[in-house]
């Protein structure tokens, strides 16, 4: 089958095209035909060697949309079956077929295409959990939400929104009637306000950003008030000398929250943003956009052609 590997950890030309052997599932595993895989933020890092250094050559990706092609004793899901999930590091999502637990699959939302569902798992799981999981985001409360028009912000706008939050959201200017369109209640330019100017005090920061806009969002919670970021470490003592809770998401593959995001998705509470699809053989292509930290919604590669 062709996938996208990597051989060395470095920049977007250590990505090869190349032929690999299909992988064969195991106990309570399945083979997915892959159709159409995202691209995230952590595809890049995963390939500079940011994240640990993680066995070579491994097919690169996370996200995948797909049917399934097999499965083994003990799998969730029967051959044909749409499905879409998170595969974990290694497992390879920029690939023809890919194998997952199927405990990491659900049903993909019957109301969309591969590829828009390919553009949920990680960022949307990362949303979830952050906003309910973690944060434990309710009705009535209120939210800052940093890289609002990013993969992450794009789902967490439209998750706190659907939870009944008030959403105040930062970025750039030219995403203003965009974000104010999937739900954001007031938007902040953020090369031309200070966020902690307009905000005054919210129940739960998100932070897809770091650096300084991390470090400035301490002073915009309310006591008992929680700041999850998906970029940055929580320095100790900081939640205290505050006295707010503090975590660094790690999102996890889990496909009980995906089935609940794809039923959301069908009752059109929220659509996943996708802005660029291109070929799996162009794989290099989309890591240089993404790395760029200027793209709004998703990446998605099409890897085959839509079976319908």
């Amino acid at each position: 089958m062709k996938a996208v590997r990597i051989h060395e950890f470095g920049g977007p030309e250590v990505m090869k095209y190349e032929d690999v052997p299909e992988p064969q599932p195991g106990p309570g595993e399945i083979r997915i035909r892959v159709i159409a895989a995202g691209v995230n933020p952590m595809d890049w890092k995963i390939r500079k060697g940011m994240v640990g250094k993680v066995p070579l050559p491994m097919i690169m990706g996370l996200d995948v949309a797909g049917t399934v092609d097999s499965g083994e004793s003990g799998a969730l899901f029967q051959p044909g079956e749409e499905v879409y999930a998170k595969v974990s590091i290694g497992q390879g999502g920029y690939a023809e077929y890919t194998v997952v637990n199927s405990t990491q699959a659900a049903k993909k939302p019957g109301s969309i295409g591969f590829i828009e569902s390919a553009a949920i798992p990680t960022a949307g799981l990362a949303a979830w959990q952050s906003l309910f999981d973690i944060a434990r985001l309710e009705r009535g409360q209120s939210i800052l939400i940093h890289g609002a028009a990013g993969g992450v912000g794009t789902f967490a706008v439209q998750f706190a929104k659907w939870k009944g939050a008030y959403v105040f959201g930062t970025a750039s200017e030219k995403n203003e009637q965009f974000l104010k369109s999937i739900g954001v209640d007031e938007f902040i330019d953020y090369k031309k306000q200070k966020f902690e100017d307009v905000v005054g005090k919210v129940d739960v920061v998100l932070d897809t950003v770091g650096g300084d806009t991390f470090e400035r969002s301490w002073g915009v919670l309310q006591p008992n008030g929680f700041l999850v970021s998906t970029v940055a470490s929580i320095p100790e003592g900081m939640p205290e000398k505050y006295g707010v809770f503090a975590k660094t998401l790690m999102t996890r593959p889990d496909g009980e929250e995906l089935a609940k995001i794809a039923g959301i998705i069908d009752e059109q509470q929220i659509k996943p943003i996708v802005t660029t699809i291109l070929p799996l053989s162009e794989a290099r292509k989309a890591h240089e956009m993404s790395e760029s930290r200027h793209i709004r919604g998703k990446i998605v590669l099409r890897v085959a052609e839509d079976p319908e």
